[in-house]
């Protein structure tokens, strides 16, 4: 039941995103202009790291758009509460666990879509990465996305306005962004700020995906990306089943 309920979810929400398809490819443009713009200054510079600049750059631009795109994702579940949307989902028999795991799924496969198109962008300009590596980073992907997508919809489900919701956002996204080192290594970072750095769940992950583009597929950033990945996705899809059941009833 189940998976039924959650396939029912996902093709609702599925099909909201492809009657919106202007929307969903005006979700890459930014990641695509830091690429663009942002992508040939980094080129022949000394980055701290193995491989070429865009080994470095894509891999952060991969996760920033999951970053920014799943935080996000609550607002929608603030405009469905005024319209009485989720309330009428949570007098049916649906579980609320399917509640949450149709939507964060549909965010998932839009932001999964969303990092391939960057990605071939790349490849155009000049960025050379193993497949498993790339397709090691949408994993990656995915799983940031599942995490940031469950605690924004809790969050969208606990707070009554977009006004409230905004800030709270950006209290979070700027310096996860800023910590994680999602533009640069933070391997060039004052050695304060590196430490600082890894007390952000983000790093790991951005130092995982950057050692897959690389073809480093058995080193500790990869064990610690992974943990820190899974078990951040646990956490987040169990708090937002939490709230699903009990907020506002």
């Amino acid at each position: 039941m189940l998976l039924h309920d959650t396939a029912l979810i996902y093709g609702r929400y599925a099909r909201q995103s492809l009657r919106s398809r202007f929307a969903l490819l005006f979700g890459v443009l930014t990641p695509l202009l830091y690429l663009l713009f942002f992508g040939p200054l980094l080129t022949g510079l000394p980055l701290g790291g193995r491989g070429s600049s865009w080994q470095v750059l894509v891999p952060g631009l991969l996760l920033q758009l999951g970053l920014f795109g799943a935080l996000f994702a609550g607002f929608a579940i603030i405009m469905e509460k005024g319209q009485g949307v989720v309330e009428r989902m949570r007098v049916t028999p649906v579980s609320r666990l399917a509640l949450l795991l149709g939507r964060v799924l549909r965010d998932a496969t839009v932001f999964v879509f969303q990092t391939v198109l960057l990605v071939l962008a790349a490849l155009v300009m000049g960025l050379r990465a193993p497949l498993a590596g790339i397709v090691i980073g949408f994993a990656f992907v995915a799983l940031l996305t599942l995490s940031l997508a469950s605690l924004s919809y809790a969050l969208g489900m606990l707070v009554r306005t977009p006004q409230e919701f905004g800030p709270l956002i950006n209290m979070v996204s700027m310096p996860s962004m800023l910590l994680s080192g999602l533009m640069l290594p933070m391997s060039l970072a004052p050695r304060w700020l590196d430490v600082l750095s890894h007390l952000v769940p983000f790093r790991y992950l951005v130092d995982a995906v950057r050692d897959a583009y690389v073809g480093r597929y058995a080193s500790a950033h990869m064990l610690y990306g992974v943990l820190v990945a899974v078990g951040f996705a646990a956490f987040s899809v169990i708090v937002g089943t939490r709230v699903f059941r009990t907020a506002g009833a």
